[in-house]
C-alpha cells in the first residue's frame, strides 16, 4: 500500500470524504435501473471511497477500514449475483436477463423486471468495486508482500 500522507490536513480530508464518496456510489446502484448511474459508474464511486483511505491513511488503518479478503470477495458475489439473475429466467422458459418470464404471485410483470434489473446493478456495483480494489492492491502491493 501507499501508506500514510505527510500531510494532516490531506488525511482528514480524505478521512471525511471517504464514507460520502461511496455512499454516493451506493445511491448510484440504488437508483441506475431507472436514471442515469448504475453499476459500473457506482462500483466505481464506491472502490474510490475505499481507495482513497489506501492512499492517505497509515495502511493497518485502512485495512482495517476495508480488508483485502474484501476485494475478491465482493467481486465474486457480484459476478454470482449476476449470473443467477441472469439463469433464473432461463429456468422459466425465457432467454438470458429476460425478467419478463419469471412470473411471481401478485407481482405485475413490469415490478419483476424492475427488480430484476436492480438486482443486476448491484451485482454489476459489486464486482466492479471488488475489481477495481483488487487492481489497486495488486499494483500497490510491495515486493515481499504475497
Amino acid at each position: 500500500m501507499i501508506g500514510s500522507y505527510p500531510s494532516v490536513v490531506v488525511r482528514v480530508t480524505s478521512a471525511l470524504l471517504s464514507p460520502f464518496i461511496a455512499m454516493f456510489g451506493i445511491y448510484i446502484i440504488a437508483h441506475g435501473h431507472y436514471g442515469p448511474g448504475g453499476g459500473f459508474a457506482g462500483g466505481v464511486f464506491v472502490a474510490v471511497g475505499a481507495i482513497l483511505p489506501r492512499l492517505t491513511l497509515p495502511e493497518l488503518l485502512s485495512f482495517r477500514l476495508f480488508p483485502p479478503w474484501l476485494a475478491p470477495t465482493a467481486g465474486g458475489i457480484g459476478l454470482l449475483l449476476f449470473l443467477l439473475v441472469g439463469l433464473v429466467p432461463m429456468l422459466a422458459g425465457g432467454a438470458f436477463l429476460d425478467y419478463g418470464a419469471v412470473e411471481i404471485a401478485g407481482m405485475a410483470a413490469s415490478r419483476v423486471r424492475y427488480l430484476g434489473i436492480l438486482i443486476v446493478e448491484i451485482g454489476v456495483g459489486l464486482a466492479v468495486f471488488g475489481a477495481m480494489l483488487l487492481i489497486f492492491d495488486v499494483l500497490t502491493q510491495r515486493d515481499g508482500d504475497a
